[in-house]
């Protein structure tokens, strides 16, 4: 119930489209209550012979029945298309939230999420709102008014018969909450499994050349093969509880009518009910077992609904980490000054990555963060941005403390290149531009200039509009590093960080980095990771970090003659 509270308050927003399609829904099931009493009364005239008067009464309520079904055919449509267009726009919002959600989460919340689960929650898990509210209400409406109007008219007829043609009823409603609980587990198993086969599939192809590689096309199509027949099995159980609810609910309402005709019969062997009455009986008896078996469809639909809608609204319901704080102000006027209090951190498995981190830079420094692979370089430089929030101290940026400036803000001031450098699947104008969106072409070029990639790009075939490929495949990496500096450079931030900006590129492309980061120097603040240290030697602060402590500071030339941890690294790069 909770679940299905969320999600009405989700669709009130499309309530005018609701409200006609729901009275729409009203008057169609009016008008299929009419028609049996129509047919019924004609019925009742031919019985008892046609004359000219009684003829004249058939042909208008022929009339008046043609006119039923013309207005049937609008109202079945205004019903379905309304509620088809609220259901569909409600998806599309819901998809847009989802996704808006994701974005907010901290890094934290993804360690343990595979990307094509989280793709399935926002594109298969929102599609089953459409199946509760484009077709479950608007049938559900429609059966219970359906329902109720027959079983009054069927009173008025013959109240002895109503009651024995509701005798079937209790035991199907306990059937069907039988079938509720049986196949719940079933659809929410469905609904994870298909989430797991999305993330194999998309690790598999983005996996694709490692695969090919190695030779492990057999291995990776029987991962496959096994996820995907994993969601077939879940399914199927659930189809199989369907399988067996749907001929019980059949048979109960089959043994109903058989009490209807069995009983009907006796009544007018007693001379209680006219013919014209038990022809109006027998047709209204359709309509108003309909409803009821129609209740098995209704009840699997809604499990199959709500499994994923609880899968949405898990995520809906996920309290990002990292927020503003109710006092955020946003930073402004933002020179680069950077200070590290005393910051201390560990991820979930409370196994610590930094120990009383404490250093300050000026406006215009560059601060390089040196040592072994998995020492915390990398997550200092998250904090800055807050990715992750500190167990303990605090970061300053110009004297104020990051947790209470706007996120928005803060990373605003703060342009990052990675390592693992991302660029979208578009033009190197495009990739560049993302930076500002309102950046023009001279802008972009001279962001280019700037970071020794303008005339690498001339020769490409296509200039600035060339397409890189999905992740900047068709670049080199020394050329999407590169690309990634120019971006960061057309924000303008006042700081850049430079993860690893000049790994696993030849020495050529790393003197060109190398170029583009001095470009820089001075005008920027600065904080630089490098296993390279030649890209970092000219800076004027370097921390050399170890089992999460700084352990040495100083400039280039002071960390040589300590002959310490960072001469060692230099001897052994040599």
């Amino acid at each position: 119930m909770n679940t299905l509270w969320k999600l009405t308050k989700e669709a009130a927003r499309y309530k005018g489209l609701y409200i006609i399609a729901i009275l729409s829904t009203f008057s169609l099931t009016v008008i299929n209550l009419s028609a049996p009493k129509v047919l019924s009364a004609m019925t009742g005239i031919v019985e008892k012979g046609v004359d000219d008067s009684s003829f004249d009464t058939i042909i208008w309520l022929a009339i008046a029945l043609l006119g039923l079904y013309l207005l049937r055919v609008l109202f079945r449509f205004l019903s379905n298309y309304l509620a088809h267009r609220a259901a569909w726009y409600l998806v599309g919002d819901l998809r847009s939230r989802l996704y808006n959600k994701l974005q907010s989460l901290d890094l934290g919340f993804f360690h343990d999420k595979q990307t094509g689960d989280l793709m399935s929650r926002v594109v298969n898990d929102t599609r089953d709102f459409e199946l509760l509210y484009a077709h479950m209400i608007p049938d559900l409406i429609t059966n219970f008014v359906t329902f109720l109007g027959v079983l009054i008219i069927l009173l008025t007829i013959n109240w002895k018969l109503a009651i024995v043609t509701c005798a079937p009823i209790p035991l199907i409603l306990i059937s069907g909450v039988i079938f509720a609980k049986k196949v719940r587990p079933y659809f929410k198993e469905s609904q994870k499994v298909m989430g797991d086969l999305n993330a194999q599939l998309q690790d598999s192809l983005s996996g694709l050349h490692e695969i090919q590689a190695f030779g492990q096309e057999s291995y990776e199509g029987e991962r496959v093969r096994k996820k995907s027949f994993e969601q077939v099995v879940a399914m199927l159980r659930a189809l199989k509880a369907s399988a067996i609810f749907h001929p019980c609910v059949e048979l109960l309402s089959s043994a109903g009518t058989v009490l209807v005709v069995f009983y009907g019969g006796y009544l007018a062997y007693q001379k209680e009910i006219s013919v014209a009455d038990i022809v109006a009986f027998v047709l209204y008896l359709s309509l108003f077992y309909a409803p009821v078996s129609g209740l098995a469809n209704l009840l699997e639909s809604l499990q199959q609904s709500l499994a994923g809608a609880e899968r949405v609204t898990l995520i809906l319901d996920t309290p990002s980490a990292i927020e503003d704080a109710p006092d955020a102000k946003p930073l402004e006027n933002v020179k680069g000054a950077i200070t590290f209090e005393n910051i201390s951190f560990n991820y979930e498995n409370k196994i610590p990555v930094l120990r009383q981190i404490s250093f300050s830079c000026n406006p215009g420094m560059m601060v390089a963060l040196v040592g072994p692979t998995g020492v915390g370089k990398t997550t200092a430089t998250q904090l800055i941005s807050r990715f992750y929030d500190p167990v303990e101290g605090r970061i300053l940026i110009d004297g104020q403390d990051i947790k209470k400036a706007t996120l928005e803000s803060l990373r605003h001031n703060i342009s990052p290149v990675l390592q693992d450098t991302f660029l979208f699947n578009g033009t190197i104008a495009e990739n560049i531009g993302y930076a500002r969106p309102d950046a023009t072409r001279e802008e972009i070029e001279k962001a280019a200039k700037a970071a020794n990639i303008h005339d690498d790009i001339l020769h490409m075939p296509d200039g600035y509009e060339t397409e890189v490929g999905e992740r900047g495949l068709r670049l080199s990496g020394g050329q999407k590093q590169r690309v990634a500096i120019a971006r960061a450079i057309l924000r303008n931030s006042p700081i850049i960080v430079l993860d690893e900006a000049t790994a696993s590129v030849d020495v050529q492309t790393e003197r060109q980095i190398q170029s583009a980061i001095a470009e820089l120097t001075g005008k920027r603040t600065i904080i630089a990771i490098a296993h390279r240290l030649s890209t970092i030697m000219n800076a004027d602060l370097i921390l050399v970090i170890h089992e999460g402590k700084i352990v040495e500071r100083g400039n280039h030339e002071e960390l040589m003659a300590m002959k310490g941890l960072y001469y060692k690294m230099q001897q052994a790069a040599l």
